[in-house]
């Protein structure tokens, strides 16, 4: 069931490492982000941080930054290379278009 915070089907993205994955739930998306993160070779303070918005209890959290910013982006570097992590809300055309 959708909340009023939550922004239901979201589109999640690695650059450079997972192309964009839409979920219809952000508990799932939000999973499937966080076990991608998890296994770079990130070291502890992107990987603390990373924790913090996309591991486990943190989607209250994201839905907030959501509702305030519309999307999520955060970066980080991995082998001399920058990559941004993006949660956004999909948008989906009604029955009106």
């Amino acid at each position: 069931m959708t909340t009023a915070k939550s922004p239901g089907q979201v589109t999640v993205s690695i650059e450079g490492v997972a192309g964009p994955a839409t979920f219809s739930r952000l508990p799932d998306a939000l999973a499937a982000l966080w076990q991608s993160l998890r296994m770079l070779p990130l070291g502890w303070t992107q990987y603390d941080a990373y924790r913090t918005f996309f591991g486990p209890g943190v989607v209250e959290r994201v839905e907030e930054a959501l509702a305030r910013d519309g999307e999520l982006a955060m970066a980080f570097t991995m082998a001399g290379r920058s990559h941004v992590v993006r949660v956004v809300p999909t948008r989906r055309a009604g029955p009106q278009g």
